[in-house]
């Protein structure tokens, strides 16, 4: 083996390294890229569902006041029904 043919080799060998090297980063890219779209998609999805729950909140009957209104109505029938 010659000096040239040794520096040759190593010179194929580090091109093909930086072949390896380039495509590992491009598929790297490529998952990152898709990791990226799927987690701006979940926080779309959430983002709509925190609004749909809100709008839940906000149109949901007053139980509580209802259950007092029904308590009073039926507390009045019976004094009138008392009182007759």
């Amino acid at each position: 083996m010659t000096p040239s043919s040794s520096g040759d080799r190593v010179a194929v060998e580090l091109a093909e390294m930086r072949g390896e090297i380039r495509t590992g980063f491009a598929e790297l890219n490529g998952r990152l890229d898709l990791a990226l779209e799927r987690t701006a998609a979940t926080e779309s999805d959430i983002d709509a569902l925190q609004n749909r729950v809100a709008a839940l909140e906000r149109d949901r009957w007053p139980l509580p006041a209802i259950a007092a209104v029904t308590g009073v109505a039926g507390a009045a029938t019976g004094m009138v029904a008392l009182f007759r």
